[in-house]
């Protein structure tokens, strides 16, 4: 398959959703300016909104959500695929959905996928997150075919979780997704570490698009929207809490090398956990 452009796109969305979309799109076709032809933006690109009256105030059900469809259009009329990495989607009256979706070059809509595992941390200086409060976790991993490279799709926390990237890995997925709203305190700690740590694991590609700086509503986020090659490179980086784009290409060669090298997918073996009961002994 030939390389590809992707971008990310990093983003300081607010509490307000036309402002979002608007800074969406200008992300977006600042990528495509770039030659970028699958565009990943973070989660929560079309609303970050901590006070939870505010929030269902704003958040909008499938039907009538305003993000999507800027999306679609934005994807047919620049002839790329675009990856909202998520946006809130009302479920009923006081809950809703940490939904991604993924646009076509024509515009269709080619994939759906709900947020699996909810932040819900206690975090140093007194920084706590409850999501499942709010959102309802998905139940399906979800893959997608683009331009015949197989895409996993996963938000932010989800990076947390090795076996979800493995089972789309062992599936035949060549790219892993994390578009995030990483807090700064856990971006510090873990955020390189866990995205190249994924890729590396896989023997794939990880393309995450961030939020980053203080945000409107209050929280802090850590930016440095990453991409990674499957030996754990990184290989485009916002190196900053700025809103920006990156780019680099995707050659899915690569993911065939790594996984060809240090076949672990294929090495994995089951095993028994057992307590150890041998009894003490001094072994000379």
């Amino acid at each position: 398959m030939s390389p590809f452009v992707a971008a990310v796109v990093q983003m300081r969305s607010g509490i307000h959703m036309d402002k979002n979309i608007a800074a969406m799109e200008a992300g977006i076709r600042e990528a495509a300016g770039l030659g970028a032809t699958y565009i990943q933006t973070p989660e929560m690109t079309g609303l970050v909104q901590q006070d939870r009256e505010a929030f269902f105030g704003e958040a909008k059900d499938e039907v009538s959500d305003p993000v999507a469809p800027r999306a679609s259009a934005l994807a047919a009329e620049l002839g790329v695929t675009v990856h909202v990495g998520s946006t809130p989607i009302r479920l009923g009256e006081r809950m809703a959905a940490n939904r991604a979706y993924v646009f076509a070059p024509n515009g269709d809509l080619q994939a759906r996928y709900d947020k699996i595992h909810m932040f819900d941390v206690d975090l140093d200086n007194g920084e706590s997150w409850r999501e499942s409060a709010v959102y309802q976790p998905g139940t399906k991993a979800v893959s997608t075919s683009i331009d015949g490279i197989q895409f996993g799709l996963a938000i932010c926390y989800d990076c947390r979780f090795p076996e979800l990237h493995t089972a789309y890995a062992r599936s035949g997925v060549e790219v892993l997704t994390g578009p995030s709203c990483f807090t700064r305190q856990t971006g510090k700690a873990h955020w390189h570490a866990l995205l190249q740590s994924r890729a590396i694991e896989n023997g794939a590609f990880m393309i995450a698009a961030a939020q980053g700086g203080d945000l409107e509503d209050g929280r802090e986020t850590f930016g440095h929207s990453l991409i990674v090659n499957p030996w754990g490179e990184i290989i485009a980086e916002v190196d900053s809490e700025e809103p920006g784009v990156a780019t680099a290409v995707i050659d899915v060669n690569e993911v065939t090398a790594a996984r060809s090298k240090i076949p672990n997918l294929v090495n994995n073996r089951s095993f028994v956990l057992t307590q150890a009961d041998v009894k003490a002994e001094n072994i000379a």
